[in-house]
């Protein structure tokens, strides 16, 4: 008997309902445009909805806990009310019980359970499914921390260390999923690399999420007569990198573009898909002689 076919790679379509986000600025700050925008989303396929109520971009100083909650409360209750898959990302424990309580299915932590020491007991407690960065500062700090050696190695160390703390805490490993925090205390060059041997993150046997969408890296890769891309003209190359990551077999990319890697993952997964057909039929050639 064959093995079974690999999960397609899944889509997460971020909602920030943030008044700084680096890449649309406060277009969804006002909860109903949030929640109509999240429902746009899940009806271009969408599998999971990320709702943020603090911008991390580079340079952004915290939010009050209370402020946080005000901004994604109503949006957590309405949708995961309608029934869609929702992810908070958050990094303060007291903000993921709430949304839980109001329905969200997953937390996703960049800081890794850093920010806050609490966040591991509280996932173990809670059942939930976490995703758990690469981190190594806040977002007013993270730009002088990106320095390494060897980016691909220490950040999965790093990430390996994190991840010890949250089982460590009573949280299941099928719980876990990993993500090596592009852009997070990294540089164009480190992301590249890490995207280049993202199987360096498969091979610990979590689920990994890839989040490369509309980040400077790409802006850079696009600039034109000195000047970055806008973040909303990146959306092409997130898609190249959302076909990728899906050939390589990522459990999910988070974009703000959802129809575009949408197309992509079923590129990338239709390869993936292929690739792996040939190599059965080539085996069972080999065992039949």
């Amino acid at each position: 008997m064959s093995a079974a076919a690999p999960a397609a790679t899944r889509v997460i379509g971020v909602v920030n309902v943030t008044p700084d986000s680096f890449s649309d600025g406060g277009q969804w700050l006002d909860p109903e445009l949030a929640i109509a925008h999240g429902r746009h989303m899940l009806a271009q396929g969408a599998a999971i909805l990320d709702v943020g109520g603090e911008s991390t971009r580079p340079g952004a100083g915290r939010v009050p806990e209370d402020v946080e909650l005000d901004r994604v409360l109503p949006v957590v209750r309405e949708l995961a009310g309608e029934g869609a898959a929702v992810s908070v990302d958050t990094m303060r424990a007291a903000v993921a019980a709430r949304v839980l309580d109001a329905g969200a299915h997953y937390i996703n932590d960049v800081s890794g359970g850093l920010a806050d020491r609490d966040m591991p007991r509280l996932v173990a407690e809670r059942g939930c499914e976490v995703i758990v960065s690469h981190w190594r500062g806040h977002a007013d700090v993270m730009n002088g921390l990106a320095d390494y050696t060897h980016v691909v190695p220490e950040v999965a160390g790093e990430l390996s260390a994190r991840v010890e703390a949250f089982l460590a805490a009573g949280v299941r490993p099928d719980r876990i999923i990993v993500d090596p925090g592009l852009g997070f205390a990294k540089d164009g060059g480190a992301n590249w690399e890490l995207l280049a041997h993202v199987e360096t993150f498969l091979e610990t046997g979590y689920r990994v999420l890839i989040g490369a969408s509309r980040k400077r890296f790409l802006g850079e890769l696009l600039e034109r007569d000195g000047v970055l891309a806008l973040p909303t003209y990146r959306d092409r190359a997130t898609a190249a990198v959302s076909a990728l990551m899906a050939e390589r077999g990522v459990w999910a990319v988070r974009v703000h573009d959802v129809a575009g890697s949408v197309d992509a993952v079923r590129v990338g997964s239709a390869v993936r898909a292929a690739r792996r057909d040939s190599l059965g039929s080539s085996r069972s050639e080999r065992e039949m002689t």
